[in-house]
């Protein structure tokens, strides 16, 4: 019979249709805890943000239930070889006493090992530290053996220079004065090569006086060195003297190969001050002397004319030309490593500088702020010509940097000259804007020509002060940003001015604004003028002037171009703003005038009130005097000729509509008093009637008062449209006309405006 198979156990509920008892969600992963790396902080920081803390509690404790559980079963799995652990542990005490005494003898063996090496060791490092010291002092002798050798080597090489030169001076000379010109060529020869020699002994000196420098600064304060000191200090003085010597022998003969040899002499003891030194004085300082008289033997030339420095740097340039670029081509020669030099500004500029300063100390002074500007312009030239000579950017950049370089400049105080010019051009246009009535200028072109020019003194001052920040007689570029600055301000200075004097004639007094008397003063058709100019100026200044400012800053970027004409176009466009303030004050004034006319028809109350006149058949005369004002301006000659037809055309409508309106308010007001008298009349007549015993009923069919001056009135606006429409304005078309029409019309005439 087979095997059965045993059933397995049953199964509960919860197995079926829940989760196992040992499962877990997908993200508690208990293999976790077993990892050496875990840190539960961060585990926690990690779930936190999608496991609520109760979920997470919940589920830790299950698993530490369940651990418990693993750990009970484990126990109850081996119980009985946990019990029986303690009876198998016989003889314990005696297997170690067996095992202590091997290891002790382990342990003596070990420290005594240690004890030698330690001893070894320290024996090593003694002996290590005596053999760094050995060879420390053994560098140190070395060096001191070689700077002695160096010393006696380089007094050696010294001793030699007077031979040379002895042969060199009365030798070669008194064979040259003994010779004919053909033995003279040869001696001439002779002595090239002995000053060519002798520059390369010093060449020679100089390197090995550059090994004993380095050689001291690696050996300071040993008694050897400072006593020997005294014999380096006499060697050091012996080589300066003979290679200036040498130098200013070469210098004065051109002789290229000892100069480039002393030179390269110089550069080896970073002595490069002495030779430019005396390049300034044997060669520079006498050509200059000659250009720019100074000192005891040259007084200060005294007058305007005699501070120009124009003259003086064309010469100087020569100079250059034909006796500096030698040298300076010698050390800016390519691999040279003569790059050390600066000539430019050590010598030539520092002597250009020291001579203009002893000798013309006026051509610095900014008081004459045209003869400054042209010597500040002729300098700068003078400056960029120079740096043609400079082999490459990073010279240039080493001679802008240079001492006497940034010295000549701060000679030049632009913001002084600035500051003059600031009072010369500001204080032109304040004096002319501080006048108390506004100054014509006197053209003496056509009138076609005149109608595009300026009438104004004030706007021609500005115009001429706006021109003068940028003439290049004016002009300093490198203050560019304030004369920049200027503009913006005489622009924002003449806007100021007429916007005062608009708001001060409007207020009707100058009290708290004083200066702008002109303002008051001035009739409608000054305004004209200010209007004519402020059309030329905001053409000019968006047009020739921004493009003339463009074309002188064209060496700046993009971006400062667009701020630029950015700020300027603004100022242009606030001149533009002003058109519509200075038209409506000449409607204003003219609306004034008008209005004075227009009061008149407060009489037709006097004329129809209590009186049997008839009903009127023609207009009031007061109606031909309404718009006289008005058209006596827009046929002045100054309209005519500077006023534009859209301006003119604006301003005619403008005051139309105004007056119009003032018109409407009178008679309205007019009409309403008459019927309100009316009505009161009418009261007291019916009240008297009622009294007297008459029928109340009985109306009177004659016509009122209210209806003749409502008649009146209709007479009168009829013949104003017409007078309108003569100077072109459609009446039917103002608002305030059709409200006047219906206000006085009759009623078979309310809906149709008709003259």
């Amino acid at each position: 019979m087979p095997d059965q198979i045993p059933s397995p156990a049953p199964r509960s509920a919860t197995d079926f249709f829940s989760d196992p008892l040992n499962s877990h969600p997908l993200w508690f992963k208990p293999s976790l805890f077993l990892s050496p790396n875990f840190d539960s902080e961060s585990y926690i920081a990690e779930l936190r943000t999608f496991v609520p803390f109760d979920t997470l509690r919940s589920e830790l404790q299950a698993h530490l239930s369940s651990l418990n559980h693993e750990l009970i079963d484990l126990i109850n799995r081996d119980y009985a070889d946990f019990v029986n652990l303690s009876t198998k542990l016989v003889d314990v005490d005696s297997a170690v006493l067996r095992m202590r005494a091997p290891l002790l003898e382990l342990r003596d063996k070990i420290q005594g090992f240690r004890g030698a090496v330690e001893s070894s060791l320290i024996a090593l490092k003694n002996g290590m530290s005596q053999r760094a010291e050995a060879t420390a002092a053994r560098e140190v002798l070395e060096l001191l053996l070689d700077t002695f050798h160096v010393v006696s080597k380089v007094e050696k090489l010294i001793k030699e220079l007077p031979s040379v030169a002895s042969d060199w001076s009365s030798g070669d000379v008194n064979s040259a004065q003994k010779s004919n010109a053909v033995s003279l060529q040869h001696v001439e020869n002779g002595t090239m090569n002995l000053r060519e020699t002798q520059s390369m002994l010093l060449e020679r000196i100089a390197s090995e006086m550059n090994r004993l420098n380095f050689y001291i600064a690696h050996a300071q304060n040993l008694p050897f060195i400072q006593n020997i000191e005294k014999r380096i200090q006499s060697a050091s003085l012996l080589l300066d003297a003979s290679l200036g010597h040498c130098f200013v022998d070469g210098l004065e003969h051109r002789d290229v190969n000892a100069i480039y040899n002393c030179l390269r002499a110089y550069a080896a003891v970073d002595n490069y001050g002495n030779a430019e030194e005396i390049f300034r004085t044997t060669i520079v300082a006498p050509l200059i002397q000659n250009v720019i008289p100074h000192g005891s033997f040259g007084g200060v030339v005294a007058g305007a004319s005699g501070d120009e420095l124009e003259n003086d740097y064309q010469q100087i340039k020569k100079q250059v030309e034909n006796d500096f670029k030698f040298l300076l081509e010698i050390a800016s020669a390519e691999n040279s490593g003569l790059h050390v030099f600066d000539f430019l500004a050590n010598s030539i500029l520092k002597e250009v500088l020291a001579a203009i300063q002893k000798g013309k100390p006026g051509a610095f002074s900014p008081g004459r702020p045209k003869e400054f500007l042209k010597n500040y312009k002729s300098s700068l030239d003078f400056l960029a010509y120079l740096e043609g000579y400079c082999p490459s950017r990073a010279a240039v950049a080493k001679f802008r940097a240079a001492p006497f370089y940034v010295e000549f400049m701060k000679q030049w105080n632009v913001g002084v000259y600035f500051s003059l010019r600031f009072q010369e051009i500001a204080g032109a246009l304040d004096s002319a804007l501080t006048a108390s009535s506004l100054v014509l200028v006197q053209n003496k072109h056509s009138d076609e020509e005149n109608s595009q020019n300026l009438t104004l003194k004030q706007s021609v001052t500005l115009l001429e002060s706006l021109r003068s920040c940028w003439n290049e007689e004016v002009l300093v570029l490198s203050c560019s940003d304030k004369f920049l600055r200027l503009s913006l301000q005489l622009l924002s200075r003449y806007s100021n001015w007429l916007s005062s004097g608009l708001a001060a004639r409007k207020k009707g007094s100058v009290s708290s604004n004083p200066g702008y008397e002109w303002a008051l003063s001035a009739a409608p058709d000054d305004f004209v003028y200010i209007i004519h100019d402020i059309n030329c100026l905001a053409k000019e200044i968006c047009g020739a002037y921004l493009d003339h400012v463009l074309e002188v800053l064209s060496s700046c970027s993009t971006e400062v171009l667009d701020l630029v004409k950015q700020s300027i176009l603004y100022c242009g466009k606030s001149l533009d703003d002003l058109l519509p303030l200075v038209i409506n004050t000449i409607k204003e004034a003219l609306v004034q005038k008008s209005v004075e006319d227009l009061r008149q028809l407060k009489g037709i109350t006097a004329t129809y009130r209590m009186t049997n006149k008839p009903l009127p058949v023609r207009h009031s005369p007061y109606v031909a005097g309404v718009l006289r004002p008005l058209k006596t301006f827009l046929d002045g000659e100054r309209v005519t000729k500077y006023l534009t037809n859209d301006a003119r055309n604006n301003l005619l409508l403008g005051a139309a509509t105004d007056i119009t309106s003032r018109y409407y308010d009178l008679a309205a007001d007019l009409v309403s008093v008459a019927r309100k008298t009316e009505s009161s009349l009418q009261r007291i007549r019916q009240g008297a009637q009622r009294r007297a015993g008459a029928s109340s009923d009985v109306s009177d069919h004659n016509v009122s008062d209210t209806d003749k001056i409502c008649m009146q009135l209709f007479l009168d606006i009829q013949e104003y449209g017409r007078n309108l429409a003569a100077l072109g304005v459609e009446a039917a078309n103002i608002t305030a006309y059709r409200s006047l029409w219906q206000c006085v019309a009759p009623s078979d005439r309310q809906n149709l405006i008709k003259f």
